[in-house]
């Protein structure tokens, strides 16, 4: 499947760091290579905006349009909850402000620093820092490349998505198209697992009325799912994988059960919200992985939650193998298990 492809199935890929939708990819498609998301970025076929539950996400440039005026309730919410921005942007007026905003933007793209420095400069009663709170919530904007290059640094220079992709017609927002793509990706799943992925509330509204195939989980809550996809046999394998930082199959259920364990979710999600990158093994989370550079030599470090087979080890180490020469293919390789079980 090509990238943009991918992209697109998964309805987006988890982006708060610059690299993980790379590490996503990689493992899902065969043959993938980071130049192959990122030309897409510099095509404007992909963007990174904040989207579901506020966080920013990889997404087409037709998914951008159509889920962010979804998903502004869920922005405005996160503009009220802040309390480190609250209270000095009550002293200006939100309306004037983005507006100041979008007046900037159609004369160029502003980095973060820049567009609060900006906006602090007509509206002295709140720090720059606020205004780029305010306007990040209020206006789609979308971070520009390099931001999200693979092997390139930067602070976000932000864009309007209307300016940025002129060129592409916007769809209509549609809920219920929203919650189908949701189960294309992640299904079958309950109304509150949507729910959990895009941060809206009340959806059972939206799903109840659909025609989807519905299933009971062992609790006996009701999962729904498309009307025209399968489940695959009991028996069918799930082989050993690395999951990248961020990865989305651990973020987008309200029951992380079925995928992390929660002996451990805290091993693997730090106290800051840090997500690690995961070994999964007979598609639960059994440990971590990170990698490291010194003296020019890439190392992968695995570690095991739990004692595991010899042929899942060995499958690991492959992979872990497989990873270090996509990722630093110009750099001697090693796989180690610091702490093994």
């Amino acid at each position: 499947m090509p990238a943009l492809d991918a992209v697109r199935h998964l309805a987006g890929l988890q982006a708060q760091a610059p690299f993980p939708p790379y590490y996503a990819l990689w493992t899902r498609l065969h043959g993938f290579r980071p130049d192959d998301l990122a030309r897409l970025l510099l095509d404007r076929s992909v963007v990174r905006i904040a989207l579901m539950r506020g966080t920013v996400h990889l997404v087409t440039a037709e998914d951008a349009l159509a889920w962010r005026p979804l998903v502004q309730t869920v922005m405005t919410r996160a503009l009220s909850a802040d309390s480190q921005h609250k209270v000095p942007l009550s002293r200006v007026d939100h309306a004037l402000v983005t507006k100041a905003a979008v007046e900037l933007l159609a004369e160029r793209p502003y980095s973060s620093a820049e567009l609060g420095a900006a906006l602090a400069e007509r509206f002295p009663e709140a720090p720059a820092g606020a205004h780029t709170h305010l306007v990040r919530n209020g206006l789609p904007l979308v971070q520009l490349p390099p931001r999200g290059m693979w092997g390139k640094a930067g602070q976000p220079t932000y864009q309007h998505a209307s300016r940025w992709l002129h060129d592409v017609a916007a769809p209509a927002p549609d809920p219920a198209a929203l919650v189908r793509r949701y189960l294309a990706a992640f299904g079958p799943a309950t109304v509150a697992d949507v729910q959990t992925w895009s941060g809206l509330t009340k959806l059972s509204e939206v799903v109840e009325p659909m025609d989807l195939r519905t299933y009971r989980d062992p609790e006996q809550r009701v999962l729904y799912d498309l009307p025209e996809a399968t489940l695959p046999d009991e028996d069918t394998p799930a082989p050993p994988r690395l999951l990248g930082p961020f990865d989305q199959t651990l973020l987008s259920y309200a029951d992380r059960t079925r995928v992390l364990p929660e002996a451990h979710r805290k091993r693997l999600i730090t106290q800051n919200g840090l997500v690690k990158g995961a070994l999964l093994v007979g598609g639960h989370v059994r440990g971590t992985w990170e990698t490291t550079t010194a003296r020019g030599v890439a190392t992968l470090r695995l570690t095991a939650f739990e004692r595991l087979p010899k042929r899942d080890v060995a499958a690991l180490e492959s992979a872990g193998r497989r990873l270090l020469t996509w990722a630093e293919p110009t750099l001697e390789h090693q796989v180690v298990w610091p702490e093994r079980l």
